[in-house]
């Protein structure tokens, strides 16, 4: 009775796995296996039969639906079964794959001329010609012209045999877009400076650009030099908690050589609380692959903002940082499992994804399946929602040019995405106002005494908007707009994102880093830096003040206790124009982006300017249901 998409509304419309009608006597289908570009148009015929194939083949385990039913249960404070978590053993033993059925998948995958080449408590991994393949799946396949390219994908639905009687939720990796060869790597060096320019505000609207241009009809200040924790802790209402005693997970691709280091001298340098002995370790996998093709050494960065930004948030809080092996699903789909496996945090950050047209049902359906697990465990995951708003001025590649959407994996109903704002701390660590994050830019003219084209272009915003695969889940019921939900149709679907915080690049927060200068030295270094990849793991360290004020016990999955607050003190109810009128900063930055050798770059920089995403009073789909305020961490200590 397998099934593969996560998606389908079913009694929880929380991605319960659906039956599907055999396509022999013999044979089940697994739904969503034949991804959506793999039209007849683009069908360039059949794939080579010697052509090689890696896939996994995931188990349903014992009870797909309980687990999402038990998983809703858990995470719902309206539940008899609230806050009821199993161990890791206990959730395996209860809904993992039995013996049986790993046995059974093995051999069937080995009868049908497939190469095992590892197996895990969630799926088989295998390789083959295309002919075992197909042999084994039921399936033909072609390949397909996909934009400029060609890849190959199954030309119908993959089946399985009757006989293993629904041990397979899915199967990924029959088509190869966009996989491509692997090959093992050492990491290389850290990226080149990146350093910001002057002048500067300390704080929000500190330090007024009088000589600059009115914008919106009045002076506007300069965008500040980058806000530290003390800042952020002040504006989200952290008090005297420090996530003391919270075990929180981050999870990119590959592993800063100097992230220990980094992290202790920022920490210095800003008046955090000194990383006590294992307060910050790393799980990283035994090789690197796809090193260039990932841009690895982007990947240090990335860490380096989710690690400061929730010690600086909970600085009392442990860190686990889970490295992939390389930026493909595969790979990072191993780093959450290896933390649900071990149960090695309660609070999951993770600020990557893709765009929705770019996932499949199959992809879908094995990370709905991690995240669970993990919410029976009483784990919960923080996924930012994308950095181009609505996503179309982003996609520009002929498969996908131009099209409304959603990020993913935060548009799963299984985790909470983390949309972003502009934030205004002022004098005194006083929270002064937050926008929705939307950044248009206008350069400064030659002669200096106006902006060009004023307001500008869209650069970048908080993702949002509403899902088209992924059905409303429960806890968005009577609190999301219905003009939002059913914003594609007439079914009411998952709308981004949940909750948000500061990602406003020109609001940002400060990191040290590593980096490789022009004289090819690499030296300690401080920028400011934004993006939801920023609101994610400060939500994450908020969750960790929260966890600390109900005594320790897990959140878990927070959807249902977010939605449950909603329209509450705990929330800043954050709108685009907050003071009644548009705002801006103005920044300053270097040519080279490291020093003024080669000149300086004035523009003016407009906040809650979201592509065509609105912060409006109540639940909107740039903020969600807002941003924490200082009555939520202390909200969660009444449970």
């Amino acid at each position: 009775m397998a099934a593969a998409l996560p998606m389908l509304a079913g009694a929880l419309a929380l991605g319960i796995p659906a039956a599907h009608a055999a396509t022999g006597p013999s044979r089940h289908t697994l739904a969503g296996t034949k991804p959506a570009w793999a039209t007849p148009k683009a069908d360039k015929g059949a794939a080579s039969d010697s052509s090689q194939v890696s896939a996994r083949v995931y188990f349903a385990g014992r009870d797909a639906a309980g687990l999402a039913a038990y998983a809703k249960a858990v995470a719902d404070p309206a539940s008899a079964s609230y806050g009821k978590y199993l161990s890791a053993e206990q959730t395996q033993a209860r809904f993992g794959a039995t013996k049986a059925q790993v046995t059974a998948v093995t051999s069937w995958l080995k009868s049908a001329g497939l190469k095992v080449t590892g197996t895990t408590q969630h799926y088989v991994s295998v390789t083959g010609d295309v002919a075992a393949a197909e042999k084994a799946f039921g399936t033909q396949l072609h390949n397909y012209t996909k934009g400029k390219s060609t890849y190959r994908a199954p030309a119908g639905s993959a089946s399985v045999p009757a006989a293993l009687n629904g041990a397979v939720l899915t199967v990924t990796g029959l088509d190869n877009a966009p996989h491509k060869a692997t090959h093992s790597d050492t990491l290389p060096p850290p990226d080149a400076v990146f350093r910001n320019a002057g002048p500067f505000s300390s704080y929000y609207g500190s330090n007024t650009a009088s000589t600059l241009p009115n914008a919106y009809g009045k002076k506007i200040p300069y965008a500040v030099q980058g806000y530290t924790g003390k800042q952020l802790r002040a504006a989200y209402g952290a008090g005297k908690r420090t996530g003391k005693g919270v075990r929180v997970a981050i999870t990119d691709a590959y592993a800063s050589p100097t992230i220990a280091y980094d992290a202790a001298k920022y920490a210095k340098n800003h008046g955090d609380a000194k990383y006590s002995t294992s307060q910050l370790r790393q799980v990283l996998p035994g090789t690197y692959t796809k090193t260039e093709e990932c841009g690895a050494a982007g990947w240090y960065g990335e860490e380096t903002l989710d690690v400061q930004a929730v010690h600086a948030v909970a600085p009392g809080a442990s860190i686990t940082y889970v490295g992939a092996a390389s930026c493909y699903d595969d790979d990072l789909l191993d780093s959450l499992s290896k933390i649900v496996d071990g149960h090695l945090a309660d609070i999951v950050s993770n600020s990557w994804g893709d765009i929705e047209t770019n996932q499949t049902p199959d992809l879908a359906a094995a990370y709905d399946q991690v995240f669970q697990f993990g919410a029976v465990e009483g784990i919960g995951f923080y996924f930012s929602s994308g950095d181009n708003g609505d996503e179309v001025a982003h996609t520009t590649t002929p498969d996908h040019a131009g099209v409304k959407q959603v990020d993913t994996p935060a548009n799963s109903a299984w985790v909470t995405a983390v949309g972003g704002t502009s934030l205004a701390v002022g004098k005194g660590d006083k929270y002064q106002f937050e926008t929705g994050w939307g950044t248009e830019k206008a350069a400064l003219a030659a002669d200096g005494k106006s902006w060009t084209g004023f307001p500008g272009a869209f650069t970048s915003g908080a993702g949002g908007g509403t899902s088209k695969t992924v059905a409303q889940p429960f806890y968005q019921k009577g609190v999301v707009p219905g003009a939002l939900a059913k914003a594609n149709g007439t079914t009411a679907m998952r709308t981004v994102p949940d909750i948000a915080a500061v990602a406003d690049p020109n609001t940002g927060f400060k990191v040290g880093q590593t980096q490789t200068f022009p004289d090819g030295s690499q030296q300690y270094s401080e920028y400011r830096i934004g993006g939801t990849s920023l609101a994610a793991p400060v939500i994450a360290a908020v969750q960790a003040l929260a966890q600390e004020a109900r005594g320790g016990k897990a959140i878990g999955f927070a959807n249902p206790s977010i939605y449950a607050k909603y329209g509450s003190k705990a929330y800043h109810d954050v709108t685009d124009t907050p003071m009644g009128s548009e705002l801006a900063v103005a920044r300053v930055d270097f040519a080279n982006a490291f020093d003024a050798s080669e000149g300086l770059l004035t523009s003016v920089r407009s906040l809650g300017k979201d592509s065509s995403l609105s912060a409006v009073k109540g639940y909107d789909d740039v903020t969600g249901v807002g941003s924490p305020a200082p009555g939520y961490v202390s909200s969660f200590s009444r449970h």
